[in-house]
């Protein structure tokens, strides 16, 4: 049942009113801080308070204003919309948190912009979760990438700004065919709005049905990293660790696989993607992105270069869910939306701690480290397992939906493509974990605990129990995840 409420509204904009604070208060550190904690945390209230609604099957609804009859700015909040939301909002408060720490413990310049650009790009985040049709996606899908460009440069060298252009020359370029899609949709159906199996009359002309829905692949497929279009994702590593966390769990890339997600299941639904028999085509393109950048994360000696490959491999699990056409692989898709993110951004908050206590970068140089940052590496040791995909870990739970939802299609290479997926996860990984653990330190390095500060570790911390406490007790996720997959129709 469709409620109206301004909460999606404020969700939005709540962390807009922080971002004027962080500015205001530029001077006092820790006031600027404070507000920078605040508004994350009140934002994860407001769209916790509308996770019971949801749950119980109603829709809220808030339109900001129209600009023609049948175009307006309007939020709308859902099952799926939620899960992201509120995945969004709490890791946004440990990324904070964390945030504190690594910048003051590396005396970085420009805290006070990067704590504003934080808080404009969560904003945006979020209207691109609540977004109730395809111009409030469109706005706010952009307005992801422009906020998070000077987190990607934010270093100011020669190197950073070419890598954040390469960032935005992808991200922004490819957008405009977003655009162009959105158009031929509204074309072919007369509205821009989401719509649970779809929005295109049945004579539609499946042609431009189908031209129209792998512009909507390509024009969105560089944030979603899918390859060949995901080079600026590697080059956006030259940005703080805690920016490479928002990248890779948060937002940018999280927010093109759900924009994929929004597009096939509710301008499409899975009916007319069944009819146009582009299920196939997106589950090789997706594969061959799952295995490649998996083999080509085992080459990379860089912490953080060999878990961008990682994440350029494990967003496309999200996207297999929903081209399997099938319930159990939509459910699964969805759900990686949250099992990822927790289990990688607690990689990412490793590799930024290891940077403090250390100054390492390099898998080669990991020897013995978890004797010197046990609670750091045991954390890392438990979000490689679920990305791995070992039970009593979140992933596990993903990839048991996604190898139903493949045997369901009939896709049988892609059970083999998940399986191979996990052997090369484990290969990247593993070595990691061991060389920390059972391996000598290097010549000169004595064994004494040295952490990175209790304000870092503890959001690792707390991020790797979520990982284990969503294979114990996945009951929201889950819920809301099956929802999605219910109400698109997948069989």
């Amino acid at each position: 049942m469709p409620i109206e409420s301004i909460r999606p509204f404020l969700a939005v904009v709540v962390s807009l009113f922080g971002a004027a604070l962080i500015v205001q208060t530029r001077r006092s550190p820790n006031i600027r801080e404070a507000c920078s904690v605040a508004s994350a945390t009140l934002m994860f209230i407001i769209i916790a308070t509308m996770v019971p609604a949801v749950l119980a099957g109603n829709t809220l609804h808030y339109t900001l204003f129209s600009i023609a009859p049948g175009v307006s700015i309007e939020f709308r909040v859902d099952a799926m919309g939620i899960l992201f939301a509120v995945t969004a909002s709490f890791l946004w408060i440990l990324t904070t948190f964390y945030s504190i720490g690594y910048m003051r413990s590396l005396k970085e310049h420009a805290q006070t912009r990067y704590y504003l650009c934080f808080a404009l790009t969560l904003s945006a985040t979020i209207g691109v979760a609540f977004a109730a049709n395809l111009l409030t996606l469109y706005l706010f899908y952009e307005l992801v990438g422009i906020c998070a460009y000077p987190l990607v440069a934010h270093h100011e060298t020669k190197e950073a700004y070419d890598k954040a252009n390469k960032y935005i020359f992808y991200l922004f370029g490819m957008a405009k065919l977003f655009l162009l899609a959105a158009f031929l949709s509204y074309g072919l159906s007369g509205t821009l709005d989401f719509k649970p199996n779809g929005v295109f009359p049945s004579n539609a002309d499946p042609t431009l049905l189908t031209i129209t829905f792998f512009l909507f692949v390509v024009g969105v497929g560089a944030k979603a990293a899918i390859m060949p279009l995901h080079r600026w994702l590697p080059a956006a590593m030259i940005a703080p660790t805690p920016v490479s966390a928002l990248l890779h769990a948060v937002a940018v890339v999280k927010v093109g696989v759900f924009t994929l997600l929004r597009v096939g299941l509710y301008t499409f639904g899975l009916e007319t993607l069944k009819e146009l028999g582009v299920g196939g085509p997106v589950v090789f393109l997706v594969c061959f992105t799952i295995v490649a950048a998996s083999v080509m994360a085992l080459t990379r000696d860089n912490l953080k270069a060999r878990l961008a490959y990682s994440t350029i491999s494990q967003l496309s699990y999200i996207i297999l869910g929903m081209a399997l056409l099938t319930t159990s692989g939509v459910t699964g898709g969805v759900l990686h939306i949250a099992n990822h993110a927790f289990s990688k951004i607690t990689l990412f908050f490793c590799a930024g701690a290891i940077f403090v206590a250390s100054g390492k970068t390099r898998v080669s140089e990991l020897n013995g480290i978890g004797k010197k940052m046990p609670f750091t590496m045991a954390a890392f040791t438990i979000g490689s397992l679920s990305l791995i995909a070992f039970p009593p870990f979140a992933g596990f739970i993903t990839k048991w939906y996604l190898l139903f939802g493949s045997v369901e299609a009939g896709q049988y290479y892609a059970v083999a493509v998940l399986v191979t997926s996990s052997i090369l996860n484990a290969c990247y990984f593993l070595p990691i974990v061991y060389a920390a653990f059972f391996k000598d330190l290097p010549p000169g390095e004595k064994v004494e605990r040295r952490e990175a500060p209790a304000i870092m570790v503890a959001p690792l911390m707390l991020a790797a129990a979520a990982v284990v406490v969503l294979f114990f007790a996945p009951s929201v996720f889950l819920e809301l995840a099956t929802a999605v997959a219910s109400v698109a129709g997948g069989n």
